[in-house]
Protein backbone atom coordinates (compact mmCIF):
# COMPACT_ATOMS: atom_id res chain seq x y z
CA UNK A 1 0.00 0.00 0.00
CA UNK A 2 1.23 3.41 -0.95
CA UNK A 3 1.96 6.13 1.86
CA UNK A 4 0.88 9.39 1.33
CA UNK A 5 3.37 10.57 3.50
CA UNK A 6 6.06 12.38 1.09
CA UNK A 7 9.30 12.12 3.72
CA UNK A 8 8.21 7.67 3.80
CA UNK A 9 7.50 7.96 -0.02
CA UNK A 10 11.11 9.73 -1.01
CA UNK A 11 12.74 7.33 1.54
CA UNK A 12 10.94 4.48 -0.32
CA UNK A 13 12.06 5.42 -3.35
CA UNK A 14 15.77 6.28 -2.58
CA UNK A 15 16.37 2.96 -1.71
CA UNK A 16 14.62 1.29 -4.42
CA UNK A 17 16.93 3.52 -6.42
CA UNK A 18 19.68 2.25 -4.34
CA UNK A 19 18.61 -1.01 -4.59
CA UNK A 20 18.51 -0.79 -8.06
CA UNK A 21 21.40 0.71 -8.94
CA UNK A 22 23.38 -2.00 -6.84
CA UNK A 23 21.43 -4.70 -8.72
CA UNK A 24 22.61 -3.74 -12.02
CA UNK A 25 26.26 -2.72 -11.44
CA UNK A 26 26.40 -6.47 -9.56
CA UNK A 27 25.13 -7.78 -12.66
CA UNK A 28 26.12 -5.90 -15.61
CA UNK A 29 29.95 -4.92 -14.29
CA UNK A 30 32.15 -5.61 -12.09
CA UNK A 31 34.54 -3.23 -9.72
CA UNK A 32 37.79 -5.02 -9.51
CA UNK A 33 41.39 -3.93 -8.63
CA UNK A 34 43.50 -4.47 -11.74
CA UNK A 35 47.18 -3.28 -11.67
CA UNK A 36 46.26 -1.80 -7.99
CA UNK A 37 44.32 0.94 -9.86
CA UNK A 38 40.58 0.84 -9.44
CA UNK A 39 39.19 0.06 -12.29
CA UNK A 40 35.56 -1.56 -13.56
CA UNK A 41 35.21 -4.61 -15.39
CA UNK A 42 33.37 -4.68 -18.32
CA UNK A 43 31.06 -8.40 -19.49
CA UNK A 44 32.26 -10.26 -22.11
CA UNK A 45 31.13 -13.08 -24.19
CA UNK A 46 33.19 -15.56 -25.27
CA UNK A 47 32.10 -18.40 -28.30
CA UNK A 48 33.74 -19.90 -30.64
CA UNK A 49 35.53 -23.98 -31.69
CA UNK A 50 37.92 -25.75 -32.22
CA UNK A 51 40.11 -23.91 -34.42
CA UNK A 52 39.23 -20.44 -33.52
CA UNK A 53 37.58 -17.91 -30.78
CA UNK A 54 35.46 -14.60 -30.77
CA UNK A 55 35.07 -12.61 -27.77
CA UNK A 56 32.40 -9.79 -27.46
CA UNK A 57 33.12 -6.80 -24.88
CA UNK A 58 31.15 -4.38 -24.13
CA UNK A 59 32.59 -0.64 -23.73
CA UNK A 60 29.75 1.61 -23.92
CA UNK A 61 31.01 5.13 -24.85
CA UNK A 62 35.13 4.05 -25.17
CA UNK A 63 36.42 6.01 -28.33
CA UNK A 64 38.08 4.04 -30.88
CA UNK A 65 41.67 4.79 -29.59
CA UNK A 66 40.43 4.64 -26.15
CA UNK A 67 41.52 0.64 -25.14
CA UNK A 68 44.78 -1.62 -26.15
CA UNK A 69 44.39 -5.72 -26.13
CA UNK A 70 47.00 -7.97 -25.19
CA UNK A 71 47.71 -11.71 -24.93
CA UNK A 72 49.22 -12.33 -21.52
CA UNK A 73 50.15 -16.24 -20.98
CA UNK A 74 46.61 -18.11 -20.92
CA UNK A 75 44.84 -14.97 -21.57
CA UNK A 76 43.44 -12.13 -23.34
CA UNK A 77 43.42 -8.33 -21.77
CA UNK A 78 41.18 -5.54 -22.65
CA UNK A 79 42.17 -2.38 -20.75
CA UNK A 80 41.41 1.43 -21.39
CA UNK A 81 39.34 4.22 -19.94
CA UNK A 82 35.99 5.44 -20.38
CA UNK A 83 35.50 9.32 -20.10
CA UNK A 84 32.57 10.62 -18.50
CA UNK A 85 30.55 12.39 -21.21
CA UNK A 86 30.41 16.13 -21.07
CA UNK A 87 27.46 16.49 -23.72
CA UNK A 88 24.81 15.08 -21.16
CA UNK A 89 23.69 18.73 -20.82
CA UNK A 90 23.66 20.97 -17.61
CA UNK A 91 22.64 20.56 -14.22
CA UNK A 92 22.91 17.74 -11.48
CA UNK A 93 24.05 14.00 -11.82
CA UNK A 94 20.44 12.11 -11.57
CA UNK A 95 21.48 8.78 -12.38
CA UNK A 96 25.04 7.25 -13.17
CA UNK A 97 24.85 3.78 -13.95
CA UNK A 98 27.20 3.10 -16.77
CA UNK A 99 30.64 2.91 -15.26
CA UNK A 100 33.45 5.67 -16.32
CA UNK A 101 36.81 5.74 -15.23
CA UNK A 102 39.98 3.08 -16.22
CA UNK A 103 38.77 -0.39 -17.36
CA UNK A 104 40.68 -3.86 -17.45
CA UNK A 105 39.41 -7.35 -18.32
CA UNK A 106 41.30 -10.28 -18.08
CA UNK A 107 39.82 -13.23 -19.83
CA UNK A 108 41.01 -17.02 -19.69
CA UNK A 109 41.58 -18.72 -22.70
CA UNK A 110 41.04 -22.04 -22.96
CA UNK A 111 44.08 -24.49 -23.54
CA UNK A 112 46.18 -23.64 -26.50
CA UNK A 113 48.13 -20.71 -27.79
CA UNK A 114 46.30 -17.80 -30.44
CA UNK A 115 46.51 -14.89 -32.21
CA UNK A 116 44.45 -12.30 -32.46
CA UNK A 117 43.25 -11.94 -36.22
CA UNK A 118 41.35 -8.82 -36.31
CA UNK A 119 39.28 -6.21 -33.49
CA UNK A 120 36.74 -3.93 -34.53
CA UNK A 121 35.07 -1.80 -32.30
CA UNK A 122 31.43 -1.74 -33.16
CA UNK A 123 27.97 -0.33 -31.50
CA UNK A 124 29.62 0.02 -27.92
CA UNK A 125 31.69 -3.88 -28.21
CA UNK A 126 34.77 -4.98 -29.06
CA UNK A 127 34.88 -7.56 -31.10
CA UNK A 128 37.85 -10.08 -31.10
CA UNK A 129 38.54 -12.78 -33.66
CA UNK A 130 41.07 -14.72 -32.36
CA UNK A 131 42.88 -18.04 -34.20
CA UNK A 132 44.37 -21.44 -32.47
CA UNK A 133 48.10 -21.51 -32.75
CA UNK A 134 48.84 -25.28 -34.50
Amino acid sequence: MASHDPKAWMLSEAVQLLKTADRLQSQFFKIGRSSRVLSWEPPVDMYGGSDELGVLVAMPGVEPGGYQITLEDAAIVVQGERALSVNLGRGAIIRLEIPYGRFERRIQLPYGGYRIVESLLENGCLRVHLERLK
